[in-house]
């Protein structure tokens, strides 16, 4: 995967990091957030495969390089602020992404409740 004319990340605001949104390229479907910093924001575009910087590891990695369910990119793009990272990917393996077994992360709903309208 090669960055071309790629716009600068301001890795700054958060102390070096940025957060990452994967997203299904094919579903849409938001599979997890993790940050990158520089290094593992470089290593991503280098090897095509999502790399984070693990905050509680302190230490890089590849998501799924143990487990298999590698995030392949299909695109990349940055928020307006060039502070957030969204990644639309394949997932190989038997794609589940969470580490608790899932495809997604976000499986634990919230109850939101709607005060549109009331007094």
């Amino acid at each position: 995967m090669e960055a071309v004319n790629a716009p600068t990340i301001d890795f700054a605001k958060m102390d070096g990091l940025v957060p990452g949104i994967v997203q299904d390229a094919k579903t849409g479907e938001m599979l997890m957030l993790g940050f990158l910093n520089e290094i593992s924001y470089q290593k991503t575009l280098e090897s095509g495969f999502v790399t984070f910087w693990s905050r509680t590891r302190s230490k890089l990695w590849m998501k799924g390089e143990t487990s298999g369910n590698r995030l392949r990119v299909i695109t990349a793009a940055t928020d307006c602020d060039n502070d957030t990272l969204l990644f639309r990917v394949e997932v190989e393996g038997d794609g589940l992404v969470c580490h608790e077994g899932t495809v997604s992360c976000f499986t634990k709903p919230i109850s939101v409740t709607n005060s549109v309208g009331t007094k």
